[in-house]
């Protein structure tokens, strides 16, 4: 409602001049011009006409925020049309142009746009700015407000008739909340200028478009590869001619490549066929250049000035010929297509046309065709007998090429099994020479296996008054396993991991060792490695024995029994290996003896080398760059109260994890217990 409050009248030298007015518009105070009556004052019988939209309470005005703030970017859209008369074209009378009228709620302004439509020849657009519109006369002194508007309806502004036809969704929530009811929609109609006159001047037939672009989009860089054949008649001894061809699914052309054999004696050239659409059936000899086109003009008036000619297309095709090419559909394995007089043989396919075929024409079914006639048995090479100078590897060399090259080594094994930090990757065993000479028979020996080359090395223990010279026994080197004929064609076989063991019997250049013991690095490399060494895997072993004392189950109880007597349930070590080797009967070697030992056997902690321990613990601090050794000695005296030179292990423990002391866990808490 519009409240007027004050009203000043501004009068001089006895003319009335103006007369303005201060008024609420939506709760804003505002000032008005030309308002009725004298100065707003009313005139007898005169009533105050509302000049903008009063809203429902609960929608913006009944409440405490203006309409500005209650209906910002709140819009009422129309959709309408309006006729424009053409009197200057005699082909069209009026134009309908279809528009949109947006209503502003939070001002009542209205604002009028027209789609753009491309190459309409019409300046479209922003039909009316966006401000309040007063009604038609004799309302003038007031402006549309959102009541003036519904479907099905018409309205005016400034002297042109708009037809709303319809509104969006928000719109009509909003016009059935204020108490409005809608009318059905308008149909929209039609330009007769558009409909008849455009319709008329397209031709009955229309030119054909030829638009690849969404082919070419779509499959491009995707091509079908076949193995094919060609049976040449010129070349019979020979035998078929290997081909390549690839389709090219992004313009559908085709093209080949021949392979060649080795000594072929034929020229190598890039293509058998050079990328093109394949014809079906092509005539031999082809059409002459312009017979097969898109299109085909028609002379319609030749030459009659200026030189100019003028040409019509021809939308019926008369004469035009019409040509079938090669589609993807067309290739499958087993099929036989003609390649200008020549009949290839589709014999394979890759994955990806299989792929391809599998997904749009639902084949299943991709078995080649052999072509090829299976290649005769290669010779069987001779190789000679060694003949003693240098290795057999490299004589064997020699043999396979003209170029002599060095032996291949394992690389892989040398980088898996090389030594890594404090993993020495080398096995180490005590062993004794097997002899008849008392003398020999005391001497101690170290054989060494290195894992990264399977070379082996022997060392002898050198014993005060011994009489004989400790130190390399026998240099790092493979060695050969005995029994084997000197100059021979097959190579030699060499000692393996697998052959070392505790128990094991060896023979190293005719000295004859018995292996009686290993280090614990050796014994728990090949337990951890058990896949590789059967004699250190306990099950293999455990089942072994089983199947021996299946049926002795009784007397072993009893024989444990009576080696018990105290009922600890624990035996010494050499008890349990006398009753295997009785058991047995020599059927378990020694290191699967220790085997089962090791595995049942209750370690005392004391027998962990300290000193091999605190070693581990160096070389982690070395590695780690730990230096504060000085602090971390100024803490344990700090809590060293009772100059004792001990502390408890908890407190030990803290002092460590306080400095973050670059160790593992389990290594910390061992050099703690102990």
């Amino acid at each position: 409602n519009i409240i007027p409050f004050l009203s000043i009248r501004l009068i001089g030298e006895d003319k009335f001049h103006r007369s303005q007015i201060f008024c609420y518009s939506n709760d804003v105070p505002m000032m008005f011009d030309n308002k009725p009556g004298i100065g707003g004052e009313l005139l007898p019988g005169q009533t105050l006409k509302v000049t903008n939209s009063v809203f429902p309470e609960g929608i913006g005005i009944g409440s405490s925020p203006p309409s500005w703030i209650a209906f910002d970017k709140q819009v009422l859209c129309f959709d309408a049309y309006f006729e424009e008369e053409v009197p200057e074209k005699h082909q069209e009378l009026y134009r309908i142009r279809h528009c949109k009228i947006y209503f502003y709620l939070e001002d009542d302004t209205i604002q009028v746009t027209e789609p753009v439509v491309k190459n309409s020849g019409l300046k479209q657009g922003t039909i009316v700015r966006r401000h309040q519109i007063p009604l038609p006369p004799p309302d003038e002194d007031r402006f549309y407000t959102m009541y003036d508007f519904n479907i099905n309806t018409e309205i005016t502004f400034y002297g042109r008739k708009y037809k709303i036809i319809d509104c969006d969704e928000y719109t009509k929530n909003f016009l059935r909340k204020i108490g409005i009811r809608l009318n059905p929609p308008a149909s929209r109609p039609d330009d007769p200028y558009t409909t008849e006159h455009l319709a008329s001047t397209n031709p009955f037939h229309p030119y054909e478009r030829f638009d690849t672009l969404k082919q070419f989009l779509e499959f491009d860089g995707q091509v079908l590869g076949f193995s094919c054949v060609w049976n040449d008649p010129e070349s019979q001894l020979t035998g078929p001619r290997e081909l390549v061809l690839r389709y090219y699914l992004s313009d559908d052309t085709i093209d080949i490549k021949e392979i060649l054999p080795r000594n072929s004696g034929r020229d190598v050239v890039p293509f058998f066929l050079k990328r093109d659409k394949l014809p079906k059936n092509a005539p031999v000899p082809p059409y002459h250049p312009g017979t097969i086109t898109n299109y085909t003009l028609l002379n319609v008036l030749g030459k009659p000035e200026r030189n100019k000619g003028y040409y019509i297309r021809d939308v019926l095709q008369t004469g035009a010929v019409h040509q079938e090419f090669y589609k993807d559909s067309d290739l499958k394995i087993g099929a036989v297509i003609n390649v200008w007089g020549r009949q290839i043989l589709l014999c394979d396919c890759d994955e990806f046309t299989k792929e391809h075929y599998r997904k749009k024409y639902g084949i299943v079914d991709f078995t080649p065709i052999q072509y090829k006639t299976p290649p005769p048995p290669k010779p069987e090479i001779i190789v000679p007998p060694y003949n003693g100078f240098g290795t057999e590897e490299d004589s064997l060399n020699s043999c396979r090429s003209v170029v002599v090259k060095s032996p291949h080594k394992d690389y892989r094994q040398f980088l898996m099994k090389d030594r890594y930090g404090m993993d020495s990757k080398i096995l180490r065993y005590a062993a004794k020479l097997v002899t008849d000479n008392a003398i020999d028979k005391e001497r101690k020996f170290i054989i060494s296996y290195v894992l990264s080359d399977d070379t082996i090395s022997v060392f002898e223990y050198a014993e005060r008054n011994s009489g004989i010279a400790g130190g390399k026994f026998l240099e790092r080197s493979r060695i050969k396993k005995p029994g084997q004929e000197l100059f021979k064609s097959e190579p030699s076989e060499y000692y393996k991991a697998q052959d070392l063991f505790v128990g094991a019997r060896v023979c190293f250049h005719g000295h004859k060792f018995l292996l009686v013991d290993a280090d614990e690095y050796t014994f728990n490399y090949m337990e951890r490695n058990a896949n590789e060494f059967p004699m250190a895997d306990f099950c293999v072993v455990l089942n072994k024995l089983k199947s021996m004392t299946e049926s002795r189950a009784k007397e072993i109880r009893k024989t444990f029994a009576t080696t018990d007597p105290e009922h600890t349930n624990v035996i010494g070590y050499d008890t349990f290996r006398n009753w295997v080797v009785s058991v047995a009967a020599g059927g378990f070697s020694e290191h699967e003896i220790m085997t089962l030992g090791r595995h049942y056997g209750m370690r005392d902690e004391s027998q962990t080398d300290l000193y091999l321990l605190l070693s581990v613990a160096q070389e982690k601090l070395k590695k780690n760059a730990f230096e504060n050794f000085e602090q971390l000695i100024a803490v344990f005296l700090y809590n060293d109260r009772e100059k004792c030179g001990l502390l408890p292990y908890e407190t030990c423990r803290t002092i460590f994890k306080s400095f973050k002391l670059p160790l593992p866990d389990d290594l910390l808490e061992t050099l703690l217990t102990r």
